[in-house]
């Protein structure tokens, strides 16, 4: 059974098994050409809020020693950031754009507004936007349906001196107690094809 934190605003009970940190470990498992790449590696994902109604996410993730290596040093990946909302229009009871102050009501402030929002397969429809240090910001939408999420990309952005990176999809699931995710790329040249995926638990 998930406990709902303190103060969490309505419109994000439908994320709201996501919210905590997690930790395991994971398989990078990617095709360029001829070659693949294939490496475990470690991974801590955190899922927090602040009142408002999105959740902040971060993601570390490290790879682990080669098998037969003499030494037991981890060395640093990737790391990435964001934020998970349910998709629906900005109004004036939402702050922004910038530091503009909301002017209005606060918009689907309870269990019954946020009904409204299901969509027509009965989940709901959600926006995530991530951005990663090496210059791309990937704008995702997708849903939540339960304990199981889809995202694909509606929108890459990348910098002048960013690698080439056009395309993904992702899926996280809530299975006995663990967090489960897969991500597909489109990179390097590359179709959309199998990435990584992983398993973690909450450990706080």
């Amino acid at each position: 059974m998930i406990e709902l934190p303190v103060g969490l605003p309505p419109e994000l009970v439908p994320l709201s098994w996501l919210i905590g940190v997690w930790e395991g470990s994971g398989v990078l498992d990617y095709s360029i050409g001829d070659d693949t790449v294939t490496r475990e590696f470690g991974h801590r994902l955190s899922f927090s809020h602040d009142g408002l109604p999105y959740l902040n996410y971060s993601s570390y993730t490290w790879l682990e020693p080669e098998e037969g290596s003499d030494s037991d040093e981890k060395t640093p990946l990737a790391t990435e950031t964001g934020y998970w909302r349910l998709h629906r229009p900005q109004g004036d009871g939402d702050p922004g754009p910038g530091l503009l102050p909301a002017l209005g009501a606060i918009p689907f402030n309870d269990a019954e507004a946020v009904e409204t929002l299901r969509n027509d397969s009965g989940g709901f429809d959600i926006e995530v936007t991530l951005v990663h240090p090496g210059g791309v910001a990937e704008l995702y939408l997708g849903q939540v349906a339960g304990p199981r999420i889809d995202l694909a990309t509606d929108a890459v952005v990348r910098s002048e001196t960013a690698k080439p990176y056009s395309a993904a999809t992702r899926l996280y699931g809530l299975v006995e107690n663990h967090l489960l995710w897969a991500w597909d790329i489109a990179a390097l040249g590359q179709t959309l094809r199998t990435h990584a995926s992983g398993r973690l638990a909450r450990v706080e």
